[in-house]
């Protein structure tokens, strides 16, 4: 049977939000199965918590964010990349401010901190979400799509017309029934360019932007000393994001997820269509050994690797 995972103990950690600035103070406690993942401000009063919904996202424009009770917590797509890149179904996420820290801008360190924390197998099956038929969603000349697909694969382009991303890999194709999220996806940070950097902090965006937590580039070049960790640096973090993106639905996906110049607005509007369509998926589980496709078993050996 592939069961359901959480942590094994309580951590914590401290970081700087991306776009205000602030000091965070993060902390991940073990869940009850069939809790999901839950985010909670404890700064407030009352505390509000925000379970992971696609219909709670709030703000795509540089981040996915959650929104509830006119409360938000903002950036959580990297903390929900590593969650989903390591199998763990319950989580209690609290963090003392509105945004999740950005730490390096990748979901390394946040792999690092669930492994520390220890990742625990729970007595009961683990529920995946199944695309029965394939759905799209298309904006001008970016589109995403979602099909059947006995396992997890996402296939990514991109096009930026800058010279440091040209010399790079746009294209990615990841299978997790043949990678491994931690080695092959889970350091590619994000990025932006030193001109927009600019124009966001005039507008009180990227205050915690740095080059310790994004790879930022001029007219021309990587402006980061130590260059990139891929080859394909760009296209993967656009992965770890509609990792993330996509496990906002709650449940891990059987599907084929293929995109072109897409983002989190488009990562979240392919959900919502698929999750309208109650034709087009099934919640299943595999509680027997001999009906669990090689794919995902193999997927969830990896994920633990």
């Amino acid at each position: 049977m592939i069961r359901q995972r959480t942590l094994k103990s309580l951590i914590k950690a401290t970081g700087v939000g991306l776009h205000g600035g602030r000091k965070v103070q993060l902390v991940l406690r073990p869940a009850a199965p069939d809790t999901g993942i839950v985010f909670h401000r404890v700064d407030l009063d009352p505390v509000v918590d925000f379970p992971a919904d696609p219909y709670s996202v709030c703000d795509t424009r540089m981040c996915s964010g959650l929104e509830r009770d006119g409360a938000k917590v903002g950036t959580v797509e990297h903390l929900m990349s590593a969650l989903a890149g390591l199998g763990i179904d319950n989580l209690h996420v609290d963090v003392d401010a509105p945004e999740i820290p950005i730490l390096d801008g990748s979901a390394g360190p946040f792999v690092f901190l669930l492994q520390s924390a220890g990742i625990e197998e729970q007595q009961a099956p683990k529920r995946f979400l199944r695309v029965k038929k394939a759905v799209e969603y298309r904006e001008d000349d970016k589109w995403v799509r979602l099909e059947p697909y006995d396992g997890f694969r996402l296939d990514f382009s991109i096009v930026f017309n800058h010279p440091a991303i040209d010399k790079t890999s746009t294209q990615v194709s990841i299978d997790f029934a043949e990678h491994s999220y931690v080695r092959d996806v889970a350091r590619a940070r994000t990025f932006g360019f030193m001109q927009d950097v600019e124009f966001m902090r005039a507008n009180g965006l990227a205050l915690g932007g740095s080059l310790d937590n994004a790879i930022v580039m001029d007219e021309y070049r990587v402006l980061n000393a130590e260059g990139l960790r891929y080859v394909d640096e760009f296209v993967k973090h656009k992965v770890l994001d509609a990792i993330g993106d996509l496990y906002l639905c709650g449940h891990p996906l059987l599907a084929r997820y293929s995109a072109h110049k897409a983002g989190h607005a488009l990562n979240n509007q392919v959900l919502r269509v698929l999750l309208e369509d109650s034709s087009a998926w099934e919640i299943v589980t595999f509680e027997q050994d001999a009906a669990t496709p090689a794919a995902v078993s193999h997927q969830f050996e990896l994920s633990l690797a």
